[in-house]
């Protein structure tokens, strides 16, 4: 399973086209074959900083999803609201275990 985690810190440019953006991402990347999860949220420490957090089945359903109409869509919506800062993550694993 291929996971990936990010933080990325919206820039002053973060508006309502780049809300409504994310949503439709996040809706269409969940209906991709090999999307397991596929998630934005707030920070609530930090409001212009959104967190990701996607699973995938493995590598060729991310590569399928990096070279989607939607993912082309997305980064073109990003560029007119660019993120003054990004940290994002790849880690190759397993399915982990319940806590509780």
């Amino acid at each position: 399973m291929i996971q990936i985690n990010g933080k990325v810190r919206m820039g002053e440019n973060f508006n309502e086209e780049a809300i409504e953006a994310l949503v439709k991402m996040a809706f269409t990347s969940r209906e991709e074959d090999g999307c397991i999860d596929y998630a934005f949220a707030r920070d609530l420490a930090e409001p212009n900083t959104l967190i990701l957090f996607e699973r995938w089945r493995d590598q060729e359903a991310l590569q399928a999803h990096m070279a989607s109409e939607h993912m082309a869509e997305f980064q073109k919506v990003m560029a007119e609201n660019p993120p003054e800062s990004r940290e994002i993550r790849m880690y190759v694993t397993d399915d982990g275990q319940p806590l509780g």
